[in-house]
């Protein structure tokens, strides 16, 4: 790599809080993501993790949770 890149690539590890090979593994993958689109089983992974998160809040208050959580907080 030229000196331009190695920076880049240790710019990227310092942002992420990893090495320089995992920061231009992510970067190689997020363009590739970027160029062809998110791959199909990627896709079908995040909806079914959005599904099981909107299973598990299904019924809850969000304000009344708010509500709660910041009873919690003013005995601190």
């Amino acid at each position: 790599m030229d000196k331009e890149s190695r920076e880049a690539a240790r710019q990227l590890a310092a942002r992420y809080g990893c090495s320089t090979s995992e920061a231009i593994r992510r970067a190689v993958l997020r363009h590739r993501d970027a160029v062809f689109g998110i791959p199909a089983q990627s896709r079908q992974e995040r909806r079914g993790n959005l599904l099981r998160l909107i299973d598990l809040f299904e019924g809850h208050d969000a304000a009344d949770e708010i509500r709660r959580l910041k009873d919690q907080d003013e005995g601190f």
